[in-house]
């Protein structure tokens, strides 16, 4: 399996509507002529994607319906703020050109097609007395178990129950075990009645977990290779049972048209709630989770975006329709800091910042934050608009924050708080004309230090001084920008960042004495950005002929 982010299985889906959008731009009117051939990219990237081509057709008709016949200029109003400074809000107009009207369209269609009628998460149906029953079914090799482990770890850091494991398949060689694993690295109790058959073991475990106060059972029903009788036969029989308040089906999104056939035949049986797709991090083409609902009137509850037990997403449908028209997801990336960001913390270090008293420290559990968050192409594809900034098929490498917190790892704490100690400081004599003008002070990288931390890192001594001249550059900016610039902002060499680029001309001495570290110039210091080349030139010419001169007075 190759695997991938989620943001690059998206692509696929994305692709057609990006291109869609750019036949657009520039049209004076949504015409049935200009819109059919926007189509035909969406209709390319739909079927690429698996998506089925009922789905399909239905889903461009009713974008075509909705679009033709729209004319420029169209004119929206929007709550704005009125000032700066009062909370008041005023109604202004906006003009919406046809080619974001259409990408409204098919953000609201797209959204329909997902989701429930209000587009949101569907809630959770709790039971109102005694523990809430979730009953996991599914084929082998779905990552049903892991699933189970994945749910249990998200209800009880987001709603706060406390949940039971039922180990209820006792034919898949170490299912058992396999859930008992997960349990123990959850700290959560696994319950398994050994030697019993399925339907009992998930009956007593209700019954345990009735009398012991926990909050929601998860039962881990076995799974076939294939669709089967006696399988069926057997959930059926623990449905009657225990009576689960929820039924969910854990889709492998890996196998395309199949999982949506897969997704049918069980909710006819056993009359699923809800789909879970899993390995959507893995080489899944996405099309499931457009066509799932729509066959099955069902809806995505979950997304699993990864092997390790945080890994699963509570499916917002109006957030990847967005994803896919490249417009972000801001609510989910806010969810997804809420559950890694300590807030106060995250409000302490904003304070420093603004003070200036950020240092590698600090930089190293951002980093460290950031990888909780998952892939960097993940999370800017969430960031409203920085989808459709990327270029098709642009790789943004994660590899680089491993390197950076290898290099900041083989500092001592001491060199974390206090960066500038890489830095040491002596002065020279301005020589103009022949003649002495005055001193300036020369800074250059420590070289013993630098050594050390190449050594330790694995790294080239040239790629620890990058790290410090784009720490300061980063210092600077955090100084200017506070708190605003996120996250994102803290991560050197990411260029993509409008502020980057506006500072890659600004001279690397000002920021360093600006960020509390002394200026850095001399041989060791990394290149300075936007050299003046003809400037340097004059001053090599002019040291030159100070040289001739004085030779001749000799």
């Amino acid at each position: 399996m190759v695997v991938v982010s989620l943001a690059a299985m998206l692509e696929t889906l994305s692709k057609g509507f990006r291109l869609a959008r750019e036949k657009l731009t520039g049209q004076a009117e949504l015409s049935e002529e200009n819109i059919e051939a926007a189509l035909r990219d969406v209709r390319m990237s739909l079927l690429e994607a698996d998506v089925a081509l009922p789905v399909v057709r239905s889903f461009l008709q009713r974008v075509k319906d909705k679009s033709v016949g729209q004319i420029v200029k169209l004119r929206a109003k929007a709550e704005v703020p009125s000032d700066g400074k009062s909370g008041e809000k005023s109604l202004k107009s906006m003009e919406v050109t046809p080619d974001w009207h259409f990408i409204k369209i098919c953000q609201e269609e797209l959204t329909a097609l997902m989701g429930n009628a209000e587009g949101g998460p569907t809630e959770f149906n709790w039971a109102k007395k005694g523990p809430t029953v979730i009953m996991m079914v599914g084929l082998q090799g779905s990552g049903k178990t892991t699933t189970v482990g994945k749910l249990a770890r998200w209800l009880h850091k987001i709603h706060k129950r406390k949940p039971l494991l039922v180990a209820a398949d006792v034919y898949r060689p170490a299912a058992v075990q396999q859930l008992q694993v997960i349990g123990d690295k959850l700290g959560m109790t696994v319950f398994t009645g050994d030697g019993k058959n399925p339907v009992e073991i998930c009956d007593e475990a209700y019954k345990y977990a009735y009398t012991k106060g926990y909050e929601v059972v998860l039962l881990d029903t076995a799974g076939r290779l294939a669709i089967d009788e006696p399988l069926m036969k057997e959930l059926d029989q623990i449905k009657s049972r225990v009576k689960p308040q929820e039924v969910f089906l854990v889709v492998d999104s890996m196998i395309g048209q199949d999982a949506v056939n897969t997704a049918r035949t069980f909710h006819e049986r056993v009359a699923t709630t809800g789909f879970i797709l899993t390995k959507l991090d893995g080489d899944a083409r996405g099309g499931a989770a457009l066509t799932i609902r729509e066959v099955t009137g069902q809806p995505i509850r979950f997304l699993g975006v990864g092997e390790s037990l945080d890994k699963i997403e509570e499916f917002r449908p109006e957030g990847l329709a967005s994803r896919i028209l490249g417009m972000g997801d801001i609510v989910g990336l806010m969810k997804d800091f809420e559950q890694v960001v300590d807030t106060q913390k995250a409000e302490q270090d904003a304070m420093r910042m603004l003070k200036g008293k950020f240092d590698m420290q600090d930089f190293l559990e951002q980093i460290s934050v950031i990888q909780q968050l998952g892939s960097l192409k993940d999370i800017l594809a969430k960031m409203p608009m920085f989808g459709m900034q990327l270029p098709e098929g642009a790789n943004i490498d994660d590899g680089e924050l491993i390197k950076i917190k290898a290099m900041i790892s083989s500092m001592t704490m001491t060199e974390r708080r206090q960066p500038e100690l890489f830095i040491e400081t002596s002065w020279e004599q301005v020589i103009s004309g022949g003649q002495v003008k005055g001193r300036r002070r020369v800074a250059n990288y420590v070289e013993s230090r630098v050594r050390r931390i190449a050594r330790g890192s694995g790294r080239k001594e040239t790629e620890v001084m990058e790290l410090l001249h784009k720490f300061a550059l980063m210092r600077q900016m955090m100084l200017s920008m506070g708190a605003q610039a996120g996250l994102l902002g803290k991560i050197p060499g990411l260029r993509s960042l409008g502020k980057l680029k506006q500072m890659a001309g600004m001279d690397l001495g000002a920021m360093m004495n600006a960020a509390g570290m002394p200026q850095m110039e001399g041989r060791r210091s990394a290149p300075r950005p936007n050299v003046d080349k003809k400037r340097d030139k004059i001053k090599r010419k002019a040291a030159k002929e100070a040289r001739k001169r004085n030779n001749k007075k000799k």
